[in-house]
């Protein structure tokens, strides 16, 4: 039956406003750090002084250099690799890591995919990051799953909400990143 693959979609559904992480924080690889700013400003030629001149951040009440808002993902990714991990166990040429930060949650009331990709970003900014923080991701909220077939495949649109917080607990940021989980279409 054509709408059958739909069915499968509802425990999602039926979820929707569940934090799939139960407030766990999910830390970011390394802290905000000068030399790294100055790394990501490079290639852009961002010249603003609130990014690289202190004298000039105190100048606007900030107790440090800040990172750019457009930066804050290089500060809330956790590592690929660790010490001991393999990451890739297949050589062939399009493999994909056995693991990695960047797929979203996997959970038994989905169902099973084989492909993936984020649909749309959307992130309210709420405080400065500044050098020497260190950023979490805290949450994994559903906030909506429309199953839909598209020229892709079948599968489902989901958006989740996380917040962004420092190493002092304060929120810097609220995402929410569309997805979209599916099969591909056999050719």
């Amino acid at each position: 039956m054509e709408g059958d693959w739909k069915k499968a979609w509802q425990p999602m559904i039926d979820v929707i406003g569940k934090d799939f992480r139960d407030g766990e924080e999910q830390w970011g690889a390394d802290d905000v750090e000068r030399g790294a700013i100055r790394r990501f400003l490079e290639p852009l030629e961002f010249d603003c002084p609130l990014h690289y001149d202190k004298d000039v951040a105190a100048e606007y009440g900030y107790p440090d250099i800040i990172a750019p808002y457009s930066s804050l993902f290089t500060w809330v990714i956790p590592p690929l690799w660790r010490q001991g991990m393999l990451v890739f166990t297949n050589a062939e040429r399009n493999a994909q890591p056995v693991h990695s930060p960047l797929t979203g949650i996997k959970t038994d009331l989905a169902p099973s995919t084989t492909g993936f990709f984020a649909t749309d970003i959307e992130i309210d900014y709420i405080k400065p990051v500044l050098v020497g923080d260190r950023l979490c991701r805290v949450g994994y909220v559903l906030l909506s799953c429309v199953p839909r077939e598209t020229k892709v495949g079948r599968g489902a649109f989901m958006v989740w909400e996380s917040e962004i917080r420092n190493q002092r607990g304060e929120v810097v940021a609220k995402t929410r990143i569309g997805t979209y989980s599916y099969n591909p279409h056999s050719d």
